[in-house]
């Protein structure tokens, strides 16, 4: 069960007894297990990347059983709202329509204010948030977390994509971040599951187009992890929905996009059992995050529901999901666990629109959201070169 050491005194202990394994046995039993390249997972990798691979992982289980506390981060807390690119944006229930509208009735899930953070260029006094430029280019990104964790400000893992995006693709001057409601469910509280955070991200790509002005031919939307899929959802619903005010962007880039969140690309042979030594997330493909997104819906929502698992080998009709979306980067680790279910996206978006408009790269030798990584070399560098030049057509 997650969070189970969630209480103290059992917290205290059982984080004591992960700190004293992993010092006196995992880390020396990794160290000799792995010593010689032929052992390891990854014969390129080094001894010191495996080991922190290995590391994450004891880093996540540990926080899926207690807390996710220090990574879930109050926006007001960020910092002074000018120094940190704090904004907020109004809700917008008449945005919310069909599909998505009776899966806001069925998880209780209503339109709220919610916070945005800007990166990038501000103006001549140092405010954020100023009119977009006759042809100024925005990314307007989406962090991951699973859906559980994480968070859009300068503290979270995402702001280092944010900062390197700007210095590799220089012709976007800015970056926008929206702080999405994350998904809650037992042993706690349940709250912000499937469409919340759809609705949010929603609400902040209106605000670019219809606040701040941005032409949609001159936005890129784009995620890692679960904002790859919360960005593929949002493109989806753009184009779906056909909301005169929220019109098509000109590109989407989706970074080890999480898109099959029902496990269907299972057994012995598939990149969730072969990749199981050069990844992390394995927690977060264990059941809670699932759990805790489909809130009242149906539990086979988790892998018959397009929005939920648009990569699902268990949808019933797959073809024409994705006809109408603008071009797209999906960028992969070779070394991923969920590099199946990338690469089944990969093909069912080159079926609906066409190669020419689907790109999808794997990086050789990187694991899971490579882009945020700044231990990962040469990978990253080699990822963000392949960002910066699909990029350069947008």
């Amino acid at each position: 069960m997650p969070f189970a050491f969630r209480h103290q005194p059992l917290k205290t202990f059982y984080l004591l007894g992960v700190a004293l394994s992993f010092l006196f046995f995992q880390l020396p039993f990794w160290t000799v297990r792995y010593l010689l390249p032929a052992w390891r997972p990854i014969r390129e990798w080094s001894l010191s990347r495996l080991l922190l691979v290995k590391s994450l992982r004891v880093a996540v289980n540990a926080m899926f059983n207690t807390s996710f506390a220090p990574l879930k981060l109050d926006p007001v807390q960020e910092g002074p709202p000018e120094e940190v690119g704090l904004v907020w944006i109004e809700p917008k229930p008449e945005l919310v329509v069909g599909e998505i509208e009776h899966a806001a009735r069925v998880n209780d899930i209503h339109p709220i204010k919610v916070a945005g953070f800007w990166y990038g260029q501000r103006d001549e006094n140092g405010k954020v948030g100023q009119p977009a430029g006759p042809d100024e280019k925005v990314i307007y990104e989406l962090h991951g977390g699973g859906f559980v964790l994480g968070s859009a400000g300068p503290k979270g893992g995402s702001a280092y994509f944010c900062s390197e995006a700007l210095q590799y693709a220089p012709h976007y001057t800015r970056v926008f971040q929206v702080e999405y409601r994350l998904s809650q469910g037992p042993p706690l509280e349940s709250s912000g599951a499937f469409p919340a955070a759809l609705i949010d991200a929603m609400l902040g790509y209106d605000y670019l187009v219809n606040t701040v002005g941005f032409k949609p031919s001159n936005i890129m939307i784009a995620g890692e992890s679960a904002g790859g899929h919360l960005a593929l959802a949002l493109a989806r619903y753009i184009v779906h929905a056909s909301i005169p005010s929220l019109p098509i962007p000109s590109a989407l880039m989706l970074h080890s996009p999480t898109v099959d969140w029902g496990n269907t690309h299972s057994g012995p042979n598939s990149s969730m059992n072969t990749h199981s030594d050069s990844d992390f997330v394995h927690d977060f493909l264990a059941g809670y995050p699932t759990r805790a997104l489909i809130g009242a819906l149906p539990p086979s929502d988790a892998y018959t529901n397009p929005w939920i698992s648009p990569a699902s080998l268990r949808l019933d009709l797959p073809e024409g999901l994705f006809v109408g979306l603008p071009p797209t980067l999906i960028l992969a680790g070779a070394a991923e666990m969920t590099l199946d279910p990338m690469k089944t996206l990969a093909d069912r978006m080159s079926a609906d629109m066409g190669k020419d408009l689907v790109t999808y790269v794997e990086i050789a030798n990187a694991t899971h959201a490579v882009l945020l990584a700044k231990w990962h070399e040469p990978e990253r560098t080699h990822a963000y070169e392949v960002f910066a030049s699909w990029a350069h057509n947008f």
